[in-house]
């Protein structure tokens, strides 16, 4: 059973909010600990409340939703965010993630998607709302690796143990998950993805993805659950 967990909402139109609130309260394992409208004040929030999950809409009155996420993942590496969005652009969605979010819901389907987005995310698996998600994996399919070439060869090149990490971060584990996993330590595990990530010549979480789709590893269904 997930434990319960403790979220902070970012967005800046209050009926919205109310709304999130009233969904989130019909499940037991969530609580909302606190609620901003802008960035500056989410996180001001998300530093006294350390919460679990945030959810963070991408247009806000005084920065970007994306920048705030890489601000608090920064800030609160175990906190997970999942982006709230009337925005449903591909390109949008895709920043999103490379910027440290683990879950993507659109605003008109949150009634539907929101709880289940929310256990997923709280668990430290990746949530992408089904609405979106088969063009958002044809695209990252699409887009080549900047200055690599995708081969198994290049896969070759890690340890058997840095192959291990690799298949479990591709499944959408987290680090702690990871680690547990393995019965090694988070330290450990985030040393073997800095040395996976500098043999296969990537700079992002969603470089690695590409290249774990590219050579079979993504499970692609845990991008459409």
């Amino acid at each position: 059973m997930l434990p319960n967990k403790n979220i902070l909402i970012i967005d800046d139109h209050t009926l919205f909010r109310e709304g999130l609130k009233a969904i989130i309260g019909r499940d037991s394992r969530f609580k909302v600990v606190g609620e901003a409208g802008n960035g500056r004040e989410g996180l001001r929030m998300a530093k006294k409340f350390k919460p679990d999950v945030v959810l963070v809409d991408i247009s806000l009155p005084d920065r970007s939703g994306i920048q705030l996420t890489k601000e608090i993942q920064t800030l609160l590496p175990e906190s997970q965010i999942m982006i709230v969005s009337m925005h449903s652009k591909i390109d949008c969605i895709a920043e999103a993630f490379q910027a440290g979010a683990k879950g993507y819901v659109v605003k008109e389907s949150a009634g539907e998607r929101l709880l289940q987005g929310l256990e997923a995310v709280g668990k430290g698996e990746y949530f992408l709302d089904s609405s979106v998600s088969h063009e958002v994996v044809k695209k990252l399919m699409k887009f080549p690796l900047k200055e690599a070439k995708i081969t198994d060869a290049a896969y070759g090149t890690l340890t058997p143990r840095e192959q291990e990490v690799m298949r479990l971060l591709a499944d959408g584990l987290s680090t702690k998950e990871v680690a547990g996993k393995l019965f090694i330590s988070p330290k450990t595990v985030e040393n073997h993805r800095t040395s996976i990530m500098k043999k296969l010549d990537l700079h992002s979480s969603l470089e690695l993805f590409r290249f774990a789709a590219k050579i079979g590893l993504l499970d692609v269904d845990l991008w459409k659950s």
